[in-house]
């Protein structure tokens, strides 16, 4: 066969770039059909990829650690063992990217096309005029995300010097820019001239940030400032929904589901939303028009070495308290072990998550893009309460129930958060809701 090049496929859910994490072959292997030969991070998932060929490896075209577009070249597969003197997969950490990338141009050194005359770049409202070819001056090379990045902080790529190939502008080379100061607010204000402050304790540590953790913060932010976020509190009495759920854990039928109060309370929201549809909805804006959703798809926030995820469990409301059991249970132990798919983190219409895990009362938590609500449980604890007449120690919960203030009233906010309230409070008002 004649060489194939196997290139970062699309991997759904609008991704356009991954991270490859490690690589399970080397240069000179045979690789089978259907063979994984590495597992890559997407801002949603790691994903492993098989082969789509069988042949021997080539050339491996990605570092560990270095961020590919879709449509990128990953391995290079042929019949033959390699030449003599081809360059060697690339070693985690080298930073080194030996073939061009989409949109990369051809390295400059090869001469594989002829030079065109460049056109003016403009970052930032200023044009960076490049030479013609006749000056023969080179021009800085770049993939277009790292070219927007540059122009979205104001970084005139042409005077970075860049660490990749042939002199490569990569990532890195614009984000230290950008921590240096180098834009145009930097230039405008008296303190640019300041060096800024270099960490030199012992115990410094740099953490490369995952594409999970830069996905979830771009995502917080942009729901921050566009969705005008309100918080509501309740603390209830859940010391009933506490002995049930032991009874239920205790039942024969039951002994095999993960139980717990947050399986309780999802229950709850799931079937009080049809209730209260606009805290199952989402605001569009293009469409100027509220979207009630006509299913529940819960969102269960989990915390992971990788960062935040958020799967989510379809149609949550059609399933009784064992199955919703499993799927909770289902989908916090595969986003701890990084083996969730892309579909199973989208789609979401309404979220929970339980801060109370880490030992904490409440929280004001941020609206997952697209949502209209979201509650967060705190931890279960004793403490005197007013019951029957007399103070006595029961088992009580806070709840915060962020909302788009946009879609959600504050009467519609508190009535739901209310009836949540009430059915832990009293489990026996479930029977209305179910």
């Amino acid at each position: 066969m004649t060489d194939q090049t196997f290139k970062l496929p699309d991997l759904g859910e609008g991704l356009t770039e991954s991270e490859v994490l490690n690589w399970k072959i080397k240069v000179g292997e045979h690789v089978a059909l259907n063979q994984v030969i590495a597992e890559v991070e997407t801002a949603k998932a790691v994903v492993e990829l098989p082969s789509p060929y069988a042949g021997v490896v080539q050339q491996i075209h990605a570092a560990q650690g270095q961020v590919v577009q879709v449509g990128g070249p990953l391995v290079t597969f042929g019949d033959d063992e390699p030449a003599q003197g081809k360059d060697p997969a690339p070693q985690p950490g080298a930073g080194e990217r030996t073939p061009t990338l989409v949109g990369y141009g051809a390295p400059a050194a090869t001469g594989a096309r002829p030079q065109r005359k460049s056109r003016p770049v403009r970052t930032s409202g200023a044009a960076v005029v490049e030479h013609h070819e006749e000056q023969r001056q080179a021009v800085t090379r770049c993939t277009p995300p790292v070219r927007k990045l540059a122009r979205d902080h104001g970084v005139d790529i042409s005077t970075l010097t860049g660490s990749g190939e042939d002199g490569l502008v990569l990532r890195r080379d614009v984000q230290q820019a950008i921590d240096a100061g180098n834009g145009p607010a930097a230039a405008a204000s008296p303190a640019a001239s300041i060096a800024p402050v270099q960490p030199g304790g012992r115990g410094d540590r740099h953490v490369k940030i995952t594409a999970v953790r830069r996905a979830t913060a771009k995502a917080m932010v942009q729901s921050a400032f566009t969705a005008p976020h309100a918080t509501e509190f309740l603390t209830v009495d859940v010391t009933e929904s506490m002995a049930l759920v032991e009874r239920l854990r205790s039942h024969p039928l039951l002994k095999d589901i993960k139980l717990n109060i947050t399986t309780l309370a999802a229950l709850v929201v799931t079937r009080l939303l049809r209730t209260y549809p606009a805290l199952n909805s989402t605001w569009d804006e293009k469409a100027d028009e509220i979207i009630e959703f006509g299913s529940v798809n819960l969102g269960m926030a989990v915390a992971t070495d990788r960062g935040l995820l958020v799967p989510v469990v379809k149609n949550a409301q059609d399933l009784p308290l064992p199955q919703l059991a499993t799927a909770l249970s289902g989908i916090i132990v595969q986003g701890r072990a990084g083996t969730l798919a892309p579909a199973q983190l989208s789609g979401g219409t309404f979220s929970i998550t339980n801060v109370g895990v880490f030992g904490v009362d409440a929280g004001t938590p941020i609206l997952p893009p697209g949502q209209a609500g979201i509650l967060a449980l705190g931890q279960v604890k004793r403490r005197p309460w007013e019951y029957r007449d007399e103070v006595a120690l029961r088992h009580t919960m806070t709840l915060a129930l962020s909302f788009d203030h946009r879609v959600v009233d504050g009467k519609e906010a508190s009535e739901f958060l209310a009836g949540v309230g009430s059915v832990l409070d009293d489990p026996g008002l479930m029977n209305i809701f179910i």
